[in-house]
């Protein structure tokens, strides 16, 4: 439009040259008046543009809020968990919740409970009332704690409330000035040997060999100290009595106990050679000795073989040990001898021992530790769709009471067991035993030599 309308009015001038004057001027007057228009146009588009910025902004304004209303909440930022107090308590699981803090304190209870049924077929003949046959009982139910104290010391108080007399069983404080040195203070065991030092929760068989009870193995009250690393371990220690024993104020027997244990790893197993050596006078204590064994089970209080009362002041005792275990394998043999001290007589000496082969079928590992065996762990539990771990073990006992003149007889057994282990803490045992007796202190109506079936099981867990 700008550039066709100057062009027309130069066309009109030269068709009509005569008013040129008159013309240029209303020429003139004319784009003075389209530059004005065109000014305002400019103006008012302007104006236009900046009403539209405007209203796109009101409603931009308005649209946010319902935006925000339809859309779904953002989840919200994770609280961050603040962590503990360096100085706050700390819960762990070690089969019950153990409670530590800092400064070296800890305390976690524990416990046991064995079930055992079991039956004993000796001839009918045996004068023993109703004491064989079928009978069950509680035969341990442990309550306890233990833990750690500032200072390296560490403690443990245990009683078995299975029979109405509450026994204590583990009671003692410990200190370890050094990794490899623990000094303890307190009710444990002499260590008596292999078996005795294994927990009754990791035996093979529902009870241990015959001498571990026949030669009145039991916790005593003393002080002890073990050094341990890799391969070696030593254990010394000075004893008393018994702590139900200790009320009589006439109980002022000692002894002392030793224990040494050579264990190198041999290929992909461990060997294990031991030794032990018991001395104990029996002081005022008591005046007499008797050695005796159930017949391969705890659910009766028969003895089959049995010394009587034998006049002594005191016992010496040696035990060997010799064990070879590999993943799922173990083999063990373990003799022990003790003499009756008597003076002015003959000093006769009994003797007990056992060998063992045992497999876990499963291929779960036996596991060994600080001269004993320990808790077997399965690799598939029930708990994750396994079947737990299942071991077999076969094992000739035998128990010699007769030396001199002392007739406490000669028992013999051939056990097998069946162990199955569905989680860490839970076992179920089935043991059979046949038993050959000779010179019995309790024959068969005139016979004191004769055979004895027995058959038991028991239900486990421990925490």
């Amino acid at each position: 439009m700008r550039s066709l309308l100057p062009a027309l009015l130069a066309g009109s001038a030269l068709v009509a040259p005569g008013p040129a004057f008159a013309q240029s001027q209303e020429v003139a007057e004319l784009q003075q008046q389209i530059a004005a228009m065109q000014a305002e146009i400019a103006r008012l588009a302007g104006k236009v543009e900046e009403l539209q910025a405007k209203e796109q902004a009101r409603d931009a304004a308005e649209a946010e809020p319902a935006a925000q209303a339809l859309a779904p909440a953002a989840a919200p930022a994770p609280a961050s968990t603040p962590a503990p107090a360096p100085d706050a308590p700390r819960i762990s699981w070690k089969g019950a919740p153990e409670v530590s803090a800092p400064g070296g304190w800890s305390f976690k209870p524990r416990g046991r409970l064995q079930i055992d049924s079991a039956t004993i077929n000796a001839p009918a003949s045996v004068e023993a009332g109703n004491s064989l046959g079928f009978a069950t009982e509680f035969r341990r139910a442990f309550l306890g704690v233990e833990g750690s104290l500032p200072g390296n010391f560490g403690y443990r108080m245990e009683v078995d409330v299975a029979t109405s007399a509450i026994e204590l069983t583990d009671v003692f404080l410990t200190y370890k000035p050094t990794d490899k040195l623990t000094l303890t203070v307190g009710q444990h065991k002499p260590f008596w040997g292999l078996e005795e030092l294994t927990s009754d929760l990791f035996t093979s068989m529902l009870e241990r060999a015959a001498f571990n009870s026949a030669f009145n193995f039991e916790r005593r009250v003393g002080l002890s100290g073990v050094y341990a690393n890799k391969d070696l371990l030593v254990q010394l220690g000075a004893f008393t009595g018994n702590a139900k024993d200790l009320n009589s104020d006439s109980n002022n027997s000692y002894s002392f106990d030793g224990r040494v244990v050579y264990a190198p790893e041999i290929g992909e197993g461990r060997l294990h050679i031991g030794g032990s050596a018991h001395f104990r006078d029996l002081n005022d204590a008591a005046t007499s000795v008797r050695y005796r064994a159930r017949p391969f089970f705890h659910t009766t209080d028969v003895r089959l073989v049995d010394t009587g009362n034998i006049p002594a002041t005191g016992e010496r005792s040696f035990g060997a040990e010799l064990a070879y275990v590999q993943g799922p394998f173990h083999a063990t043999i373990e003799g022990h001898q003790i003499t009756t001290l008597r003076p002015g007589l003959s000093n006769p000496t009994f003797q007990g021992g056992y060998a063992e082969l045992g497999m876990i079928v499963t291929g779960d590992n036996t596991t060994y530790r600080g001269g004993a065996y320990d808790r077997i762990r399965p690799e598939n539990p029930v708990s994750k769709g396994g079947i737990g771990a299942v071991q077999l073990n076969v094992r000739y006992d035998r128990i010699d009471l007769n030396d001199e003149d002392i007739v406490g007889g000669l028992q013999q057994a051939a056990g097998l067991s069946a162990i199955w282990i569905p989680e860490d803490y839970v076992r179920f045992i089935l043991n059979y035993g046949h038993l050959w007796v000779s010179d019995a202190a309790v024959p068969a109506g005139t016979d004191p030599n004769y055979q004895v079936d027995t058959f038991g099981m028991r239900a486990q867990f421990d925490f």
